[in-house]
């Protein structure tokens, strides 16, 4: 018998079988990629504490892909190893520019004394990896991030070091290490920031103030000292140029530079009036743009204008996504003209529910809701629990749409509740 040619049919047929095999593969990953847009984001990370705050604080994996049959289910969590792992009150994260580290938030990590900003390796994306924890020098209450165009991040930093007034917008390199804490001498008027964006394209800048945290803790007197200002900035050199006190301190938590608006103008809104401001950078004029009062439905609640919270932009230049918190809402308002915005739609969550963070994917097509606010407890004044699940809404020019098949509840996903709130996708 002529072996070797047995071996070579052999080889030939396992080489053509696996020819058939690959072949197969890749067109099916063809169809994968033209199925999902080929870039769009099919990992999301939810960034979350235990509601007892007595196991660690964590990092949520879900399958984000529209197309898998496990879309909207935990497929693992990543815990905070100790030291400083418990009770950080996770808060916001962001992607680095290179979408390989996740940076995250600790609101109240002061309290116990831990590190307040984690870092993790997503390079692979559905496996991260915790780098390690650390803190800025001179401010904590550590809470929105933003990317740096070379790596790193802004991070606003909303208090001093023993967690009051004035807070600082920290910066750590491509590396993760701290360069600086600005401005290096506070502006006055209360200097709290909270949300923040940028257009590197213009060089600018915007932080809004939005809250004096130690006020909010029982060992202050009297109520939560609320502010209103925008700090507009020269990016590149870090400076404040112009700060625009609104009509009223009543906690600009958000804002937001509107997209190819040629004048570079923001827009934010008072968490405890409900109305909606327009800010012009160039001469510092403030126009009332909406009136949260007004949105239809109404619901009625404790708060003026539903408690609106965190704003999302999407790149075309003439919407805003907000969320109203204790109206359990999320709307849509048509901004094309400046001055008067018109409500384009709404999504109706219900009472309870208390939709905070929110998030767009990059083609503005999904925003993700995260509904917790913010509970302090039995050592704070801030009560703001909502029912914590996480919500997909499906998204138009013109329309906002719930999507009913992602159903995340974090009261029962684990083994014991949680509370989502930062919003990361890959």
């Amino acid at each position: 018998m002529n072996t070797t040619w047995i071996r070579q049919t052999a080889l030939t047929g396992f080489a053509a079988l696996a020819l058939g095999w690959l072949s197969v593969g890749v067109a099916q990953a063809r169809d994968d990629r033209r199925e999902d847009g080929d870039h769009r984001e099919k990992t999301l990370y939810i960034w979350a504490g235990d509601q007892a705050r007595v196991h660690p604080d964590f990092l949520a994996v879900i399958d984000f892909n529209e197309h898998s049959r496990n879309y909207g289910r935990v497929l693992r969590t990543v815990p905070l190893p100790p030291p400083g792992n418990v009770g950080n009150e996770p808060h916001h994260c962001h992607l680095s520019v290179e979408k390989d580290v996740l940076a995250c938030g600790g609101l109240l990590s002061l309290l116990s004394g831990q590190n307040s900003i984690f870092f993790f390796d997503v390079s692979n994306a559905r496996h991260p990896v915790f780098l390690f924890s650390t803190n800025a020098l001179n401010s904590s209450i550590t809470d929105d991030f933003l990317p740096l165009p070379n790596g790193g991040f802004l991070v606003t930093q909303m208090g001093s070091a023993q967690g009051g007034t004035p807070g600082r917008l920290a910066e750590f390199d491509r590396h993760l290490q701290l360069v600086a804490e600005y401005p290096d001498d506070a502006p006055i008027g209360g200097f709290n920031p909270h949300g923040i964006s940028a257009d590197f394209d213009r060089n600018l800048l915007v932080t809004s103030d939005f809250i004096d945290p130690v006020t909010t803790l029982n060992v202050w007197p009297g109520d939560p000292v609320l502010r209103g200002s925008l700090r507009f900035w020269d990016l590149a050199n870090r400076e404040i140029t112009r700060t625009v006190f609104l009509p009223e301190a009543l906690g600009s938590m958000d804002v937001k530079l509107i997209p190819g608006d040629p004048n570079g103008r923001a827009v934010t809104a008072n968490m405890f009036s409900g109305l909606v401001y327009t800010v012009d950078p160039t001469d510092g004029s403030v126009v009332q743009s909406f009136d949260c009062e007004d949105i239809v439905p109404h619901i009625d609640v404790s708060v003026r204008g539903g408690m609106v919270q965190l704003l999302a932009m999407p790149q075309w230049g003439d919407r805003l996504i907000f969320a109203s918190f204790e109206a359990g809402q999320i709307g849509m308002l048509d901004i094309s003209d400046r001055n008067v915005f018109v409500q384009e739609a709404i999504v109706n969550l219900g009472l309870g529910a208390g939709p905070h963070d929110i998030d767009l994917t990059e083609d503005d097509s999904r925003l993700v809701v995260t509904d917790y606010f913010l509970d302090e407890g039995d050592f704070g004044k801030i009560h703001f629990e909502g029912d914590h699940k996480v919500h997909v809404i499906n998204v138009t020019h013109d329309t906002l749409t719930l999507d009913p098949r992602f159903e995340l509840d974090f009261d029962t996903a684990f083994e014991y509740p949680a509370r989502p709130h930062g919003i990361a996708m890959k």
